[in-house]
């Protein structure tokens, strides 16, 4: 009996034991302990320290020194101006905006900052063309505190890249690309520029949102967005994942205070490796070309259309003797495959046709009257063959804008039914049309106090304008008008 009840208290006392053992690893399971916490945050911390390391090093301070003119205004979209930081005269600052009849036009060379980082052995450096593009010098300093001159090698203001390049240099540190594509909302990005002068900073933040297509910054927009701080002088550094390479070109921010308010966008780098090797070796970048009018779909359009989502883009007019006429793309059709790929929004649709090379044939497969069908297009090229309504010449490169004639549709699209004028169809980034506020779809109404009804009316009107370098337009964004005096470059 004594030794059955021994057993007996053994395999309780051995159940009780178990029993422990096991709630204790649940509750250790849960819950981590200070110590591990702190190796935690201690790991965190020392990859932080490896990829600053290994990065900042390729990343270059640009000095720039420019023929500038005063009175440029901002926007709340704005690029990180390399010129913001030294834009602070007594006279501009405090008569010119008080006493606007004393503010007078004045050209002086001005010196400005940005980013780069490089990315070739043959010295081959990225940044933004609003940086760079309109320079008359650039200086290049690396880490070391190397310092060389550098030559523009190519500038696409319509994606907002540029390249240039120092010679004969070796031993040069050099930055991977990653891929922006597989970049996540939520994953630890890294900023690394100048910002306000202050050289090879690295800021830290995670994606906040990807393919931001429709913000109005440059003519082709996919921006990742991003809460890692990015400030004036941040333009064109790069943006960085934790293997250290690079997903982004640094190159806006939102605020409405010219410093930094927890958005800023990058442009990804697999848009930029896609033009990347025309602005080597042409120096410029040359985009398929359409000649459509496009629009996204809401929920009332895929009622009237018979759809079945929102997936796509309307065509609202097809050019006349453009490839999409030639294809016998109409007016009325969806567009919901390009080349393969399914189209989502107007942004992402322009940028699948731009990157096309030009001349090449691609399939769409559009949806016309409920019904899909496949049709072939042979692609022009971007400013040799835009015809029929996107008219644009040496005066309107001077401000920087393209206009086309408002159709019904597209005055029932942008809220300008019973009005008469031209649409702005493209503004070229850091152009005094864009430095004015002027967007892609704002209404201009009249020229040099002139009212116009169409694009002949309108060039008419400007050509006028060359003797005086100046023009005065009437425009419309929405319900306001305004006049906005722009100075030919």
């Amino acid at each position: 009996m004594r030794s059955i009840q021994r057993k007996k208290r053994t395999s309780v006392l051995i159940s009780l034991l178990l029993s422990f053992l096991i709630v204790f690893a649940l509750v250790n399971e849960g819950c981590t302990s200070p110590t591990n916490e702190f190796a935690t945050v201690q790991q965190t911390s020392k990859a932080f320290t490896r990829i600053a390391k290994q990065v900042i090093p390729a990343v270059v301070f640009i000095k720039v020194e420019q023929t500038v003119e005063s009175g440029q205004v901002l926007t709340p979209f704005e690029f990180n101006n390399p010129f913001d930081l030294f834009n602070d005269d007594f006279f501009e600052r405090f008569f010119g905006q008080r006493y606007p009849h004393m503010k007078r036009p004045r050209k002086y060379k001005q010196m400005g900052q940005g980013s780069g980082f490089i990315f070739s052995e043959e010295g081959y450096i990225l940044t933004n063309h609003h940086v760079v593009g309109n320079a008359d010098k650039i200086t290049v300093k690396l880490k070391d505190d190397r310092e060389f001159e550098a030559k523009i090698v190519g500038t696409d203001p319509k994606s907002d890249v540029a390249i240039i390049k120092i010679e004969g240099k070796k031993d040069l540190p050099v930055l991977p690309f990653g891929n922006s594509d597989t970049l996540e909302v939520g994953e630890w990005v890294m900023a690394i520029g100048n910002p306000f002068g202050l050289s090879h900073t690295m800021t830290v933040g995670v994606v906040s949102a990807k393919g931001r297509t429709s913000v109005g910054i440059t003519d082709y927009e996919d921006f990742i967005q991003t809460d890692a701080a990015i400030n004036p002088g941040n333009s064109g550094g790069p943006l960085v994942n934790m293997d250290g390479e690079v997903v982004g070109i640094n190159s806006a921010i939102f605020s409405k205070s010219g410093g930094y308010m927890g958005i800023g966008f990058a442009i990804p780098i697999n848009m930029v490796k896609q033009i990347e090797d025309q602005l080597i070796t042409k120096g410029s970048v040359t985009r398929g070309y359409l000649g459509v009018v496009i629009q996204d779909l809401t929920e009332d359009l895929v009622k009237s259309f018979d759809l079945e989502d929102t997936h796509g883009v309307l065509i609202a007019e097809v050019a006349e003797d453009s490839p999409a006429h030639k294809a016998g793309i109409k007016r009325g059709d969806v567009v919901v495959e390009f080349d393969g790929k399914k189209v989502k929004n107007v942004g992402q649709f322009r940028n699948l046709v731009a990157l096309t090379p030009p001349h090449s044939k691609t399939e769409l497969v559009i949806n016309r009257n409920g019904k899909k069908k496949v049709l072939t297009v042979r692609l022009g090229e971007q400013d040799k063959d835009m015809v029929a309504g996107v008219t644009q010449t040496d005066t309107m490169k001077q401000i920087g804008f393209t206009v086309q004639n408002l159709s019904k549709d597209l005055a029932r699209q942008f809220g300008y039914e019973n009005l008469k004028g031209v649409l702005v169809s493209e503004v070229v980034p850091g152009s005094p049309a864009q430095l004015a506020g002027i967007r892609s779809g704002t209404l201009i109404l009249e020229v040099n106090r002139k009212p116009i009804k169409n694009t002949n009316e309108f060039l008419k009107a400007l050509e006028n304008s060359k003797k005086s370098q100046k023009v005065l337009l009437l425009v419309r964004d929405q319900r306001y008008s305004r006049y906005v005096m722009l100075q030919l470059r």
